[in-house]
C-alpha cells in the first residue's frame, strides 16, 4: 500500500498502538514493584563508598573545576567529562556482586 503525499498511511487494524514491553522493561518493572531496585541502589552506594570510588570521583570533579575555572563550568560539562572515567573505574568486584544479586532476584521471581 502506498502512502499518500498529503496524509500518513492508515495503521493496520491489528496495531493497537501499544508495543509489547521488552524483557529489559519487564525486569525493570519487577525490580521497582518488589522494592529490589532501591535495595540494589543502596548496596551500590555502600560498596562505592567502601572502595573509595566516591572520593576518587569527587577529586576528579574538583580537579576539572580547578582546571576550567569554577565559574566557567556547568554541571552538564562536568557530567560529560567525568562519566566515562566514573563508569570505567567501578571495581569489577562491585559489578560482580550486583550482577549476582540481580541474577538471584530473577531466579526467585522466575522470569
Amino acid at each position: 500500500m502506498r502512502a499518500s503525499i498529503n496524509r500518513p498511511p492508515t495503521p493496520d487494524a491489528d496495531d493497537d498502538g501499544e508495543a509489547e514491553p521488552t524483557l529489559q522493561e519487564i525486569i525493570n518493572i519487577k525490580l521497582i514493584e518488589s522494592g529490589e531496585k532501591e535495595k540494589l541502589k543502596e548496596l551500590l552506594r555502600e560498596r562505592l563508598i567502601e572502595c573509595g570510588w566516591k572520593d576518587e570521583m569527587k577529586a576528579q570533579c574538583r580537579a576539572f573545576t580547578r582546571k576550567k575555572g569554577r565559574s566557567n563550568v556547568t554541571v552538564d560539562e562536568l557530567v560529560h567529562a567525568i562519566t566515562p572515567k566514573g563508569r570505567s573505574s567501578v571495581p569489577d568486584s562491585v559489578k560482580a556482586e550486583l550482577l549476582q544479586r540481580i541474577h538471584s532476584f530473577l531466579m526467585s521471581a522466575a522470569l
